[in-house]
């Protein structure tokens, strides 16, 4: 039952080559698992299929956010300058505007881009946690969406059958958790989180604090232990 780890390169040694790994972030340095993705940047594993939410920032545009450690921001960009990413799944494919890498390696045929809206993005991750085969969504029809997709007319209206997104693993940062994995985050942080944990096959979380069972405000916990399987405590100067 004590999930708790003290290694970053340990926690993340038997992600292997083509697996497909989700990583939270969406709101600036926080709730983005840096540490994680260091060390996965260290190992050097390859033909990574990446889901997240937004394909690829800009460095430099951190300093927006106006978060802690924004100059040092990392995040999964790094993973795709690094060529180690074959394929992004995402709701954002160029947030910061063109000109990024990932548009580029896209545009060039090095790596594949699946750009989902935000809704069918949140949906089929959803899905992939809940066990159920796929979901039907309006969007798309009548667009380039449609062509090749099984379509369903129900009540009179077609809809698009959309497959749900799993995960081999999930990089996740969160606030606290207990040695249990049980879950709590901080404001904007908790982003798409709770729902990669549950649709991956091995959730890997790194958290400001670590404390004992029972330290949680049990109606505060957000993610349970039972979808967390490694825990590891970020270094003092990451912290908030």
């Amino acid at each position: 039952m004590n999930k708790i780890w003290d290694s970053f390169d340990k926690a993340v040694a038997d992600i292997s080559d083509g697996a497909t790994i989700m990583i939270g972030g969406a709101q600036g340095p926080i709730g983005t698992p840096r540490n994680l993705i260091m060390a996965l940047n260290r190992k050097g594993t390859k033909n990574i299929t990446l889901v997240t939410t937004t394909g690829y920032r800009v460095k430099g545009q951190a300093k927006a956010y106006g978060f802690p450690h924004s100059e040092d921001w990392v995040d999964h960009s790094l993973l795709i300058d690094s060529g180690q990413v074959k394929k992004v799944i995402c709701s954002m494919a160029f947030i910061a505007g063109r000109g990024g890498n990932l548009q580029k390696l896209y545009e060039s045929g090095e790596v594949e881009l699946e750009h989902v809206g935000h809704g069918a993005f949140t949906a089929r991750i959803w899905a992939g946690g809940a066990g159920i085969g796929g979901l039907y969504n309006p969007v798309g029809i009548g667009t380039i969406q449609e062509e090749g997709q099984e379509v369903r007319v129900i009540d009179g209206k077609p809809y698009i059958l959309q497959k749900p997104i799993k995960a081999d693993f999930a990089l996740i940062s969160a606030y606290k958790a207990d040695r249990y994995g049980n879950l709590i985050y901080f404001g904007t942080g908790r982003q798409y989180g709770p729902l990669m944990c549950r649709a991956a096959k091995t959730t890997i979380v790194e958290v400001d604090e670590i404390v004992e069972p029972g330290e949680l405000d049990p109606e505060a916990i957000i993610t349970p232990g039972v979808y967390v399987h490694r825990i590891l405590q970020v270094p003092e100067e990451d912290k908030r």
